[in-house]
């Protein structure tokens, strides 16, 4: 009963409208900031990678809150999601994944930008921003900001913890190691680093994610080169069917157009974060001499989730033919099952790689949402909540690793997209906030520049 209820309300607040919303939003930012997610999209990136900030007021470096916000987001969404999105919404989902991530960009800027003004230090010398910040300080409401907080904190034990364990004790099982034993390491590791805060937490995303990443897309790019001469075809199949749907083969009931702009888009999101507000709370810890800075270094990882990650597992997909195929119990393959096919079928032990790939990811994933929750629970209920917080966020790895979580994941889709609405609320209405800092930030570039 209890889950029907739960799955009836993410159709809801998942529906049309919040998708929606949240590119209406995206596009009035881009407008706002005239575009500057394209004009600075270089410029972005050298900042993310080569510039710092050390003497200015923050707790960790550009880089370090970049991988942080990119440890929260790059991963399961974006292999999993991208090929639950195909599965459902055919190949044209990916076209609409690439739409939302470009003005995804602008959201990005704009959430980093106004964490960083509005963000304070607390009791504990220790940064503190994001959307419940600039909800109260900004928007002056404060009531919004707690709505915030508390969806928030209540996701990170949720999708940001028991169902990223879950997804590395299944990962393991292939090892035949045992699950029990998953998540008691998993508690140790997580309650290590979570003891020094934010600053060890930038440190290991510091080097966990980019080695992943890379790891992943070099198998990702392999199997795209091999194949080089099949790129195209697929590139003008994803263009083809993301505006005629795609007809019904072998397994795969066939898609609208709707159905790939609504799959391409809520993934997309899933994926990236971009309007949910969560990534804004390790850029206000950013050593940064101007919110502009960091703004646009946060802007970076919409297109490194999306723009690369997404693509890559979008195009193995495509080019290994399994789309539509169903797996031995005569089902659709659909999500991880899909993805892991899919590289078994283009490169020896394909699937091996992927599945070992997994395991840093939610690794990562769960380091990430933990600063997001704690920041969070401070917020609503000050600095002595965040050692409790953290001991029950360690604690809830072992059940996330052993239980069904069927349940868990849809209350906590449903708190994630609950997010989504004082965020967006508080984004559209302080846009002119980020308008004036982004035309004092193009001030003081030129001037760089000259």
């Amino acid at each position: 009963m209890l889950q029907h209820v739960i799955s009836t309300l993410n159709q809801w607040v998942w529906s049309s409208p919040l998708l929606i919303l949240l590119v209406l939003v995206g596009g009035y930012l881009t407008f706002r900031i005239r575009g500057l997610q394209f004009r600075r999209f270089w410029y972005a990136h050298k900042c993310a990678f080569t510039r710092h900030d050390n003497k200015a007021k923050g707790d960790i470096s550009h880089f370090q809150a970049l991988m942080t916000a990119l440890a929260a987001t790059i991963g399961i969404g974006s292999i999993t999601g991208v090929a639950t999105a195909i599965a459902i919404g055919g190949l044209g989902s990916l076209f609409w994944m690439w739409l939302v991530a470009l003005l995804g960009m602008a959201t990005k800027y704009s959430e980093a930008i106004l964490a960083v003004k509005y963000r304070s230090v607390d009791e504990s010398g220790e940064m503190c921003g994001g959307p419940m910040y600039y909800l109260e300080r900004g928007l002056k409401k404060k009531w919004l900001g707690k709505l915030f907080a508390l969806f928030a904190a209540i996701t990170a034990l949720g999708t940001g913890n028991m169902v990223q364990s879950n997804s590395v004790a299944d990962a393991m099982r292939l090892f035949n190691f045992p699950t029990i034993w998953t998540g008691i390491i998993l508690v140790v590791c997580v309650g290590i680093a979570l003891i020094g805060g934010i600053k060890s937490i930038g440190r290991i995303s510091a080097f966990l994610v980019p080695a992943m990443a890379c790891f992943y897309i070099t198998a990702g790019l392999l199997i795209i080169f091999l194949n080089i001469k099949a790129v195209p075809s697929a590139f003008a199949l994803i263009f083809k069917t993301a505006f005629s749907g795609q007809a019904a083969m072998g397994g795969f009931a066939g898609s609208t157009v709707m159905m790939a702009i609504q799959f391409g888009v809520s993934r997309g999101i899933f994926s990236s974060e971009a309007g949910l507000g969560t990534s804004s709370i390790a850029a206000a810890a950013a050593k940064t001499d101007t919110p502009g800075r960091q703004a646009l270094v946060s802007m970076c990882s919409v297109f490194l989730t999306t723009g690369i990650v997404c693509t890559i597992t979008g195009l193995v997909i495509a080019l290994s033919g399994l789309f539509g195929t169903l797996d031995s119990d005569g089902k659709l393959l659909n999500g991880s099952a899909l993805a892991s096919e899919a590289f078994d079928r283009m490169i020896p032990y394909g699937g091996l790689i992927l599945t070992i790939a997994i395991i840093p990811f939610a690794y990562s994933t769960i380091l990430g949402w933990a600063y997001y929750g704690e920041k969070s629970i401070e917020y609503l209920f000050g600095i002595p909540s965040i050692k409790v917080y953290r001991l029950i966020f360690t604690l809830l790895v072992l059940p996330g690793a052993i239980l069904s979580l069927e349940f868990v994941w849809g209350f906590s889709n449903l708190m994630n997209g609950l997010m989504a609405f004082p965020n967006l609320v508080g984004l559209f209405l302080l846009a002119g906030i980020v308008s004036k800092e982004t035309k004092s930030f193009e001030k003081l570039l030129k001037q760089e520049e000259s």
